[in-house]
Order: C-alpha cells, then structure tokens, then sequence
C-alpha cells in the first residue's frame, strides 16, 4: 500500500506595498532631487555672490544643521497635524526657498562673480532673501523626512526591511537626477573660464529646486493621503513639544549616549566637507568652472551600486566595527588628494583633454565618503537603539540624527578654516585666477582632514571599550547577592 501524497504547503503570497507607500516615494524622490540639484555649488554660488570666503561654508553648515536637527521638532507637530497637511506646507517652504536662493540674481541685479572673493561685499538686497531662503529650506527639509520615513513605517505591510531599502535606493535616485538635470540646465559641459554672463546660469540651478519641489507639492496634493495605522500596531501617544524637549534633555543626560553622539559626529563633520571644502578645493584650485554636481554625484551611484554586495558581504559585522571601518575610510578618502599635489604636474595637470587629475581624486573622494557612509550609516541607527534604556528604544532613535546635525553645523566654519587659512596659506593667485596653493600647505590641510577621521574612528574604538567595561559592571551588579 503506497503511501497517500503529501499536499504541498500553501503559501500567502506577499502582500503589496499600499498606494501611499509607492506616493510617498515619488515624493521623496523630487524632494531630493530638488535639494541636491543645489547643494553641491551652494558655497560656490554664495561665494560668487560676493559673501567673502567663509560666510558661504557656515550658512551651508547652517542649512545641513536645521535639515538634521529640527525633525526632532518637526516631527512632532507633522504627527499632530497630519503628515499630508504637513508636506504640503513643507513642499511650498521648500519653493519658495530656492525661488529666494536664486532672487538675488533674477529679480534685484546681483551679479555673479566669475571667481569668489576673500571679503564680503554683498549688500543687504542680496543677504536678506539668501537667509530666509536657507531658513525655510531648512525647515521644509525638516518636516519631509520624518513625514516620508513615518509613511514608510505605517504602510510596509509586515515587510519594514524591503520598504526602507526601497525608501533609500529611491532617496539616492532622487540624488543622481536632480545634479543631473541641475547640470545640463546650468549650461552642461565646458572648459572655458565663466564669464559674468555665463556665471549668471548657476542660479539656474535654484528653478531647478523649485520645480522640483512643485513637483512633489502636486504629488502630495493630487495623489497621497495620510497612511493608516497597521493592524496591530500600537498607537504611539502624541508627544507636545515640551515633552520632546524634555525627552531631549534625558537622552543628553545618558552619558553613554552622549559620549557616542560626540565621537559619532566626526565621521559626519568629514561627510559635510563633500559640500563644503572640496567644491572650495575644486572652484579656487582646481577648475574655474567645475561640475561639481557630477563630481559629487559619485557619492549616489556608488551606493546605489554597492549597497546590496556591502550589505551582504559585511552585515553581520558588528554595528560598532562596522562604524570604525566606515570612519578609517573617510579619513583614508581625504588623504587620497595627497596624490595629485604631490605628482608631477601637479593637481591641475588635464588628463585627455577632460578634467584635471585633482578633479578626478575629489571624485574618488567621494565615491570613497559612500563606501565609508555604507558602512556607518544604517549601523547607527542600530547601535543607538542597542545602548537605549529598555523600553526607551523609540525616544533615543528619535535623536538618531543628531550626530549628523553636529558634524554639520561644526563642519562648515572649520571646513572653511582649513581652506582658507590653511590649504590656501601663502598660495599664489594665477592669471586665469585660480590659486596655487603651496604644497606644503595643501598637504597639511589635507593630513587634518584625515587626522580628524582617525581621531573618530580611534575615539569610536576607545568608546567601545570603555562601554563594554561599563556594561560588564552593570551585569557584575545586577548578578551580585543583596548586601555583598
């Protein structure tokens, strides 16, 4: 008697993602291209407008700080009023910032300056709207990230590590098309020196945001609705701001927090300088016109290659090594400008015709910053849920971002110090008004850079170790008889 077949086991197929995830997505993705269509020349654009050879690094530092900083407060008041309400309000911020970036140069007569001054000479009809523009570009920017990634949270069906890798491969192809789109409308390739006309076109780049901004305001007003609540998923009490406030004022109490924001933060203060001294480096050094959007766009391609074979051939190292090793990396990723400083012919030396061989290490330097930011990002916030208190898990990642806002608002003044005073110490101005910098010069700025990565990745180690003794002593007294 054969025995009866067996039934094969009924699978459930996997559930798709609801509309509002794939809505939310499609906003993230103008989002981005919006704010990435601009970031990599702001410092060169601010520069040319006449804001002298600092001003420019540190209201940059500003932007990426209130973008890092304030979710902590946007949040909060996106979850009371409704994420939709909100990224409505935060689209139409986001516009009428860049229309603001570029006014100086469309509607008051302010001209762009082939190269960029060590004074500020920019008027008050030029300064004014560039404030405000950064101010509410910085709070736009704010209120769409906790919005899109809560949206994700409630709408990933039981499926949260697909959804948000589908959320960060969308946040990088946002990335690659805004510069690119950025780069042809801005007058796409040339070798020649700008001109005050041609100089004019870089503000070209701010209609570019705006559009794009419009575009993700239109989707959120035609297309998204506010995501529901997933079956079986506890409802979170909503928080005034005095209690995030409070809430803020206990995690910096946790020493254990605290220490790792502050030795964290170095690898986001190298991160910033992709913004801030290698579009320096680059305009005054390197190339009277770069494509700096292009050039930085090596940092999204490369994760959107790479991301996966990273994940699966590292992702069960430990989050803290896995932090250490992204450190060393940025840090190795500036000293590779030695190179071209250090070669015959120097950094400006044209490689077929094309690009000088120092642009083309800024481009290996950031692609470098992506494979470090693959290592250290996601880590992060893995590490940070792991030293939360019990139970305090969701309060101490609402603080995630902080390192980043650190490293950034630190970033941009000293980024501009070891340009300026450091790398461009004794250099000499050329012809064509481009400076040569003394190598000794440019090498010392670039051996900061790379200490500053090496003193993170080294305090990051050293925090480890000290935290393990901690936690040692901790489980030591938790086991201890009463009174011993």
């Amino acid at each position: 008697m054969t025995a009866p077949a067996s039934t094969p086991a009924t699978t459930t197929p996997p559930q798709p993602f609801p509309k509002v995830f794939w809505h939310a997505n499609v906003t993230e993705l103008f989002e981005r291209a919006a704010y990435y269509s601009v970031a990599s020349f702001v410092v060169i654009y601010l520069g040319q407008l006449g804001l002298g050879k600092s001003w420019p690094s540190n209201l940059n530092g500003f932007l990426w700080f209130l973008v890092y900083f304030l979710p902590i407060l946007s949040g909060t008041i996106a979850d009371q009023v409704g994420f939709r309400r909100s990224l409505l309000v935060a689209c139409g911020l986001l516009a009428c910032g860049y229309v603001l970036m570029g006014s100086p140069v469309w509607f008051f007569g302010a001209v762009l300056n082939p190269a960029i001054g060590d004074e500020m000479v920019a008027p008050a009809s030029t300064l004014a709207p560039i404030l405000l523009g950064i101010l509410l570009i910085g709070i736009g920017g704010s209120v769409v990230k906790p919005c899109i990634s809560g949206t994700v949270q409630k709408s990933n069906v039981g499926r949260a590590t697909l959804a948000f890798a589908i959320f960060y491969m969308v946040i990088n192809i946002g990335s690659l098309v805004g510069r690119v789109v950025a780069y042809f409308v801005r007058g796409g390739p040339s070798n020649t020196a700008p001109t005050p006309e041609s100089a004019a076109r870089l503000s070209f780049i701010f209609a570019v945001g705006a559009v794009a901004a419009l575009v993700a305001f239109a989707t959120v007003a035609l297309l998204y609705r506010d995501p529901d609540q997933a079956p079986g998923t506890p409802t979170k009490p909503k928080k005034s701001i005095g209690e995030i406030l409070l809430g803020m004022v206990l995690v910096l109490k946790n020493r254990r927090f605290l220490l790792f924001l502050l030795v964290s933060s170095g690898f986001w203060f190298l991160y910033n300088q992709v913004y801030n001294v290698l579009p320096l480096y680059t305009k005054r050094t390197l190339e009277a016109n770069p494509a700096m959007d292009l050039y930085t766009a090596a940092n999204p391609l490369t994760i959107v290659v790479f991301q996966l074979l990273i994940t699966r051939a590292f992702g069960k190292m430990k989050p803290i090594r896995s932090i250490v090793v992204g450190t060393v990396i940025i840090a190795l990723s500036m000293v590779a400008n030695l190179v071209p400083v250090l070669i015959a012919g120097g950094p400006r030396m044209v490689l077929a015709d094309w690009i000088p061989i120092g642009s083309l290490f800024i481009m290996l330097t950031v692609a470098l910053i992506a494979f470090g930011e693959l290592f250290t990002s996601p880590r992060t916030f893995e590490w940070i849920g792991s030293l939360a208190p019990k139970g305090q898990e969701g309060l101490f990642l609402g603080y995630a971002n902080l390192p980043m806002a650190i490293g950034s608002l630190i970033g941009g003044p000293v980024g501009a110090w070891i340009f300026n005073d450091v790398m461009a110490r004794d250099a000499q101005k050329l012809d064509n008004g481009l400076l040569s910098l003394n190598p000794g010069s440019a090498t010392t700025g670039w051996l900061i850079l790379m200490g500053i990565g090496f003193a993170s990745a080294l305090s990051m180690w050293l925090y480890n170790v000290w935290l393990e003794r901690q936690l040692a002593a901790d489980r030591a007294a938790s086991t201890s008889p009463a009174g011993s």
